[in-house]
């Protein structure tokens, strides 16, 4: 075991034959209180992970696929869920029928979870080392936990781990943080690795990172992995059995490969065609036509909605009479580029590389130097109330659906807000605005009526767009805006956003680190590394002959989704 041979040797365990089930799900049904009365969340779900396997389970968003985890880690929400009947079997054990007390000394040992964000998971004012060490002694009384959690560290290739263990999560990028996460679930050697949307936040080259630590750390750990993702490469990559879930039952199971290439149910095949392919697009100049309408084709002739010239950001302050300060960090170095009506500039590039701090510059949102200009207009030094009219043409989606939501208000107040503030329409017509913003984004119109936390992370992000949409501006900041996705819906979604792009002539600044998706929406790319452009041109050019390393290295990590390809 080499490094690991601080652990006890009780809890060295010989491998178990591959058909032995180490967990298994019988007959799950989970009850939702409402004011109606129970209403069922999930019904009849029987799976089994065996000794040694990564079992991938895979869906919609709201099919259950969280549910089902937590329904495993004992951590359902009592006051809206709760098991109604079935069978969770760990060994002889019964999970569904430990009390909460007993489910203590299970969770965070013989069942470990990662959770989809590992900023919300990890406490803001402990450091690392002491929230690790917490969980080691808390599972297994070990004087000795300090290098047990050093070794960890060191084992997810976590750099300077002593370093690492007096920071604080805010001073880890997110790629940093998951494997914090996936660290201290592993810490304990536990028989089962819940991973919840391991890596739906993370850049391609950072989850190539990741997805391969998981698969070296499950062999040396002799860990089973339940895997939940909407990402079907990454399921094609890691899986070794598929569970397809949809409206809280399980439609579809059976080995990776005969899922991919022998799907026998609608809903399965329907999910593996909205798969964006990287170089499904190759030889075309531009994005899909989604409707039967005349494409208001970007002609160089017209002004750009957006310039963009020499924008410089700094993050970090002067010292002041009581503060140091911090040494200024230059975030964003020399970026310029142009956005045309109808048109869409992509922007890629690994986490940390200035994407996102760039398109906050463009809207005015954070402190820059440089020109840009909105529709014609210099918004260099203009005040709030000066920005308002500016803020009806361009408007942003932003990455994190639920920080952008108001918790205590309801999601038709939400969506109707910019209507409100710029003066749009009179109530009614605002309610049924509303209504129809819901719809086109795949939302029924009684989600008005709801909060933000009552829908799953990707319903939130189709309330965020229709807010965006509510407006019909001239530009969208689309930041990570179908990060959160799954495939069926993200198709939709992106088809709507082309559809709106060649109704109005919307253009698009399309922030992602989806290489497939933003070779099917843009137009022109543009690749981020540390703060500069290394390589800009049209679609063509760079999806099919990248000039820089970079942005091969960022192709090259795209997972593919065929298991065929994976196993050759």
């Amino acid at each position: 075991m080499g490094r690991f041979l601080l652990f006890p040797a009780d809890r060295l365990r010989v491998s178990v034959p591959i058909s032995a089930p180490v967990l298994s799900v019988c007959g799950l049904n989970v009850d939702a209180r409402t004011p109606e009365g129970r209403k069922p969340v999930l019904q009849d779900v029987t799976f089994d992970l065996r000794a040694g396997e990564t079992l991938c389970i895979a869906g919609e968003s709201g099919s259950g696929k969280s549910v089902t985890s937590l329904s495993i880690m004992g951590l359902l929400p009592k006051a809206s869920l709760q098991v109604a009947s079935g069978n969770i079997l760990l060994g002889e054990r019964d999970l569904a029928k430990l009390s909460d007390r007993a489910m203590r000394r299970v969770r965070g040992g013989d069942v470990a979870m990662i959770f989809q964000e590992p900023m919300t998971s990890l406490n803001p004012v402990i450091s690392i080392g002491t929230q690790l060490v917490e969980a080691i002694r808390e599972h297994q009384g070990r004087e000795n936990a300090e290098a047990v959690a050093l070794q960890m560290l060191d084992a997810v290739h976590i750099t300077e781990p002593a370093k690492r263990m007096k920071q604080y999560p805010h001073e880890l990028s997110g790629g940093m943080r998951q494997r914090v996460m996936i660290a201290m679930a592993l810490s304990c050697r536990p028989k089962v690795l819940i991973a919840d949307e391991p890596t739906t936040a993370l850049d391609v080259t950072v989850q190539a990172q990741i997805l391969k630590l998981m698969r070296e750390l499950k062999q040396e750990f002799e860990t089973s992995i339940i895997l939940i993702t909407h990402d079907m490469g990454v399921v094609a990559e890691m899986a070794d059995r598929v569970v397809i879930m949809q409206n809280g039952r399980i439609v579809e199971q059976g080995p990776a490969l005969d899922i991919f290439k022998r799907p026998s149910q609608p809903y399965t095949q329907q999910l593996l065609a909205a798969v964006p392919r990287l170089g499904a697009h190759a030889g075309t100049e531009g994005p899909p036509k989604v409707t039967p309408q005349v494409r208001q084709e970007a002609r160089p002739d017209r002004s750009p909605i957006l310039n963009v010239r020499n924008l410089n950001v700094s993050y970090g302050s002067k010292a002041g009479r009581l503060f140091k300060g911090k040494t200024p960090v230059n975030a964003v170095k020399d970026v310029s580029f142009d956005i045309l009506p109808g048109e869409t500039l992509g922007l890629v590039g690994e986490s940390g590389s200035g994407k996102s701090t760039t398109g906050k510059a463009a809207l005015g949102l954070i402190p820059f130097t440089g020109s840009v200009m909105i529709d014609g207009r210099d918004i260099g030094g203009l005040s709030q109330r000066e920005m308002q009219p500016v803020r009806r043409s361009a408007q942003m989606i932003f990455q994190d659906p639920y920080a952008s939501l108001d918790p205590r208000m309801d999601v038709g107040r939400a969506v109707a807000e910019p209507l409100v503030i710029h003066g749009v329409a009179n109530k009614s017509e605002r309610q049924d605005r509303v209504a129809e913003l819901l719809r086109r984004v795949g939302l029924t119109p009684d989600a008005a009526s709801r909060y933000p936390h009552e829908f799953s992370g990707g319903q939130r992000q189709r309330i965020v767009i229709a807010r965006a949409l509510a407006l019909e501006p001239k530009l969208i900041v689309a930041d990570e805006s179908v990060a959160a996705l799954d495939v069926s819906v993200r198709a939709r979604v992106l088809d709507l956003l082309l559809e709106l792009q060649e109704m109005m002539g919307l253009a698009y600044l399309f922030i992602s680190h989806d290489m497939a998706v933003v070779e099917r929406m843009s137009h022109k790319v543009a690749v981020m590394r540390g703060g500069s452009i290394v390589e800009t041109g049209t679609r063509r050019q760079i999806f099919e002959n990248p000039q820089d390393d970079y942005t091969r290295a960022l192709m090259a990590a795209v997972p593919i989704p065929d298991p065929e390809a994976h196993r050759r």
